[in-house]
């Protein structure tokens, strides 16, 4: 069985070029094994909506790491597997978005799935694909917009689409130097 990362990231504003904070859980043989969370320091203003949305404020990212150093640590966790994410093309645009502008290097190409798409297939009643409507479906407990919080119900979406099918099929390969 294939090792899955599940993240998610959130933005201080409408560019979605960097992160605000990131979750991390990396899922092996159906369970959830590792976590990791931080606040980042974007470098970057905030939007008032990121704010209300997310509930990070710049105060709250002071002296938080930046990118670049929070890269050390998620590196390889990310190398550890499969990526997945709720709207995983947002969430690995973002990635690449701050892997091009800090000028580091990664994989040109990363494989990944994604649970909302998966979501359509698995559980097709549902009346929407979105990551908090699923999560209370599924009776996964979710804070919205905390990263940790998303991430884990991320997770706990994948654990059950593995549970349904052999998820190979839903691999797509996201480019980072698109």
């Amino acid at each position: 069985m294939d090792t899955y990362v599940a993240f998610d990231v959130e933005t201080p504003n409408s560019k979605n070029d960097r992160m605000s904070a990131i979750g991390v859980v990396v899922v092996e043989n159906g369970e959830q094994t590792t976590s990791f969370y931080s606040l980042v320091d974007p470098e970057e203003a905030f939007d008032s909506f990121n704010i209300r949305l997310t509930g990070i404020t710049p105060r709250m990212v002071q002296n938080q790491p930046s990118f670049p150093v929070l890269w050390e640590l998620l590196r390889p966790l990310l190398d550890k597997g499969v990526l997945c994410a709720h709207n995983a093309p947002f969430d690995l645009g973002v990635l690449g978005k701050c892997l091009r502008a800090y000028g580091i290097e990664w994989k040109p190409t990363v494989k990944y799935v994604c649970t909302y798409q998966m979501g359509r297939k698995f559980l097709p009643a549902a009346p929407n694909h979105r990551l908090n409507t699923l999560a209370e479906l599924m009776d996964l407990p979710l804070q919205h917009h905390n990263a940790l919080s998303d991430t884990k119900a991320c997770a706990g979406l994948l654990q059950y689409y593995l549970g349904q099918a052999d998820l190979t099929q839903y691999y797509r390969t996201y480019h980072f130097l698109k």
